[in-house]
């Protein structure tokens, strides 16, 4: 294991480490879900909650497949943060990040406009948007990178033009195509099924991860 792993596993879920700061952040989340709950109550359109539970519940599977990538390497997720943080929840996930991914979903959701037919440098306004947050997501995560707080082991996973691309692809493209998915599905029903099916698959990997096989990442 390489020594930015063994410091995040070292202090892994750890509650000695919580910091008050954590209070009020998660005061904001609340009151941000507790505002557009009721706003969907009024409305009838729920699209901005379940955006942001989609790209909240794909971050979520993208944290718990880099644990097992870890495990089953034997020497390093493809990214980890062993930095200082609130709470570190698995080797490249913390408190910080849960929360801002909490909300990305609806930040994104909010960014679109209500006349679908629009278009941005000859792209749909949704998929235009898409790619401009997941490329801004690869540039703080380079920064992040280079600052020592999200530390990358493998040459494929770099601030390379190849690494880049693969991070944009896998780090985060596919978190707004969930959410675009969910939010474009006509049935109410539909789009709960869609968040049962996102969330299922990383529950089942951790039940597997944690409860059988008895891994910790």
């Amino acid at each position: 294991m390489t020594e930015s792993t063994l410091k995040a596993l070292s202090g892994l879920r750890d509650l000695s480490t919580l910091k008050w700061y954590v209070i009020p952040l998660l005061a904001i989340v609340l009151y941000i879900y507790t505002k557009e709950i009721k706003d969907a109550k009024k409305t009838g359109n729920w699209n901005a909650v379940f955006a942001g539970l989609a790209i909240f519940g794909v971050d979520f599977f993208n944290e718990t497949w880099n644990g097992w990538f870890m495990v089953l390497s034997g020497h390093s997720a493809l990214w980890t943060a062993p930095g200082d943080t609130a709470l570190r929840t698995m080797v490249g996930w913390n408190i910080e990040i849960m929360f801002m991914f909490l909300i990305a979903g609806i930040i994104f959701y909010h960014t679109l406009t209500e006349d679908k037919e629009i278009k941005v440098l000859g792209l749909p306004e949704k998929w235009f948007w898409a790619i401009g947050f997941s490329l801004f997501c690869v540039f703080v995560e380079c920064l992040l990178n280079k600052g020592g707080h999200l530390v990358w082991e493998y040459s494929f996973w770099e601030r390379s033009f190849f690494g880049v691309w693969l991070i944009f692809l896998i780090g985060y493209f596919h978190f707004f195509c969930a959410a675009i998915l969910v939010i474009s599905l006509k049935q109410f029903k539909h789009k709960i099924y869609t968040l049962v099916i996102i969330y299922s698959v990383p529950v089942i990997m951790n039940i597997i991860g944690f409860g059988i096989l008895g891994w910790n990442y």
